[in-house]
């Protein structure tokens, strides 16, 4: 059975969808089998993966709010074997109000994923930067979440809110979602304030800091308008070094090592 995971930071600009992408695009670099779930309006993850959005027919949208089968909905990637993509396009927009008024709302995303988690090592859901009904829905169809730390000023602002709403879920939705941990991301060492956030944070939240820091690096910046992951566009960078050593990592804590 793959394990769930929901990527989510309310506050936006953190390295989400930059670790959700490249994250399952090394996991599946190192030959296990990844779907990467765009629950955000935005699309970024669709686009970031060479899916043209505005040919996007059928989605996630349709999953959730018309009961399409995920197995109709999902792309296999082109570029990479062992990745897979649950597309979204701005329709996903309307799903938050028309979501709303459903019965059992908040575990419709689940209900959807608990037809195809068996196939895959791994399931990330990316989410948009907000609490919202989509948010609870991933997170009740989690086994964990993982939350993108930008080690930036106002890193720890707004953390108290998302973990407030997940505990709210622990205790109402979803006994069983486990905190996977934090991911510092953009790092820049020439900057101060960059460790004195990681300092920060790791005095926090201690082990549940992963020790793998995604740096910051321009061809994490350019890859996604090229339509490939870090370890697609330049697998020689110090992006796609970071990323499979996160991959590693979390293959290491949850004992799934080949």
């Amino acid at each position: 059975m793959g394990k769930i995971i929901t990527l989510a930071n309310q506050k936006g600009g953190v390295g989400k969808t930059t670790t959700a992408i490249n994250l399952a695009a090394s996991l599946a670099a190192l030959e296990y089998k990844v779907l990467l779930v765009d629950a955000d309006p935005q699309a970024n993850a669709t686009s970031g993966l060479n899916f043209d959005v505005n040919n996007i027919r059928t989605g996630l949208y349709e999953c959730l709010v018309k009961d399409e089968d995920p197995e109709r909905v999902i792309l296999t990637s082109e570029e990479l074997d062992g990745l897979y993509v649950l597309p979204s396009n701005i329709d996903l927009v309307g799903a938050e109000i028309e979501m709303l008024d459903m019965p059992n709302r908040e575990y419709i995303l689940k209900n959807v994923l608990s037809k195809i988690r068996d196939k895959y090592d791994f399931i990330f859901i990316d989410c948009s930067p907000s609490l919202g009904i989509l948010v609870l829905n991933a997170l009740t169809a989690s086994d964990s979440v993982l939350i993108p730390v930008q080690c930036e000023y106002f890193a720890l602002e707004g953390l108290g809110k998302l973990l407030n709403t997940v505990r709210l879920v622990q205790n109402n939705m979803n006994p069983d979602l486990d905190i996977e941990g934090f991911v510092m991301t953009m790092y820049d060492k020439r900057v101060k304030i960059s460790d004195q956030v990681l300092d920060e944070v790791r005095h926090h939240f201690d082990d549940m800091v992963f020790d793998t820091i995604i740096h910051r690096n321009v061809k994490l910046s350019e890859a996604p308008s090229y339509g490939q992951s870090i370890v697609e566009y330049d697998i020689s960078s110090k992006g796609a070094t970071n990323y499979m050593n996160l991959a590693k990592e979390l293959l290491q804590r949850n004992n799934m090592t080949k």
